[in-house]
């Protein structure tokens, strides 16, 4: 399938803002709006919201339908050029069935979020649309002036792309924000870390493909249904995969990667991308590491294919912005990962 991609943004563009699963704008409003002053004036974004943009979170919780209403509008207004979450949640699966697809599908803009809108960034990919896992408003746009290396990525990945763009560690990360509760803290980070190098376990040669992935918490909520991607699908993919606040076992992990296994998706794809494991330990992603290649290694069977972990995206800060159905290549003699097209047009 060739994928649609989105027109790139400008200077000026409009962007919508949208909560699409947990109410967070309505619990830190200071947050939500340093987010969106970063959008103003690093980027040069307009902010349009939606009714359900800072409705009262038990409100918002109680009604999917909506918040889809609200995303469907994003979707269809012409004056809209991208669409950026608030942030994620753990129940946006619910909207996926009030979602017009025929709408989505006539009108591509940059739609871009992660954790839990893993579940409407696959509905849309699965529409033939490019999709963007990466930050949301209140986690990791709030917090941008901590990184400066992020705010050029977002221009490189959304507004000036170039033909093939290598991407690169960041130098430091964090593993979550200061006290929310606290209205100082809106744009800070809990300590920082210098980077210990991204972690390639697994494979040879150099491989490419079409990316896909996203949180695997929310990928579970999928499995079993019409969202779910069949067979032939994981063909040539580098699939991304990474852990939640919530922070799951090692164990746990392991049984999501098996039924990966079972599903013939290690031998279909071309790559594995493990996003670092929020608040584990330096031992503890020793520990992944093993568990990773005992798993998809020695038990599947996967001895040429790329597996790279502690990567720079997910539920750590800065993050990567990684687009769904973008064609990248793996090179594992240069431990090189790069994109070999723009996301956008």
């Amino acid at each position: 399938m060739e994928y649609v991609k989105p027109r790139r943004l400008c200077v000026g563009d409009t962007v919508a803002v949208v909560s699409t699963s947990w109410g967070g704008p309505s619990v830190f409003p200071h947050v939500f709006d340093q987010g969106l002053a970063v959008l103003k004036d690093r980027f040069g974004l307009r902010i349009k919201e939606y009714p359900t943009t800072r409705m009262n979170a038990v409100e918002l919780a109680a009604n999917p339908q909506r918040r889809a209403a609200d995303l469907n509008a994003a979707f269809a207004d012409k004056s809209v050029s991208a669409i950026f979450v608030s942030i994620g949640g753990d129940d946006s699966a619910r909207i996926l069935q009030f979602l017009d697809p025929e709408l989505i599908r006539a009108n591509p803009k940059i739609f871009i979020g992660f954790s839990d809108t893993t579940a409407q960034l696959v509905f849309c990919h699965g529409l033939g649309l490019v999709t963007f896992y990466g930050q949301s408003v209140m986690a990791g746009i709030a917090q941008l002036l901590n990184f400066p290396e992020t705010e050029a990525h977002i221009q490189k990945m959304l507004f000036e792309p170039d033909d093939k763009y290598g991407y690169e560690p960041y130098p430091q990360w964090s593993n979550g924000y200061a006290k929310w509760s606290e209205p100082a803290n809106a744009g800070r980070v809990a300590e920082l870390h210098p980077h210990d190098g991204w972690s390639w376990i697994n494979g040879s040669g150099i491989r490419s493909g079409n990316l896909f992935g996203g949180c695997f918490e929310v990928l579970e909520f999928l499995k079993g249904t019409k969202h779910w991607p069949a067979s032939e699908f994981w063909n040539d993919r580098i699939v991304f995969l990474e852990t939640s606040e919530d922070r799951p076992s090692i164990a746990q992990i392991r049984y999501w990667l098996f039924n990966y296994g079972l599903q013939g998706v290690f031998e279909r794809a071309a790559g594995l991308l493990i996003g670092r494991a929020r608040d584990y330990s330096d031992d503890e992603k020793v520990q992944l590491n093993q568990m990773i290649v005992e798993t998809v290694v020695k038990q599947f069977g996967a001895r040429n294919l790329p597996i790279v972990t502690n990567m720079d995206f997910g539920h750590t800060d800065p993050q990567l912005i990684l687009p769904l159905g973008i064609k990248a290549e793996l090179d594992c003699g240069l431990q090189t990962f790069r994109l070999l097209e723009p996301a956008v047009v």
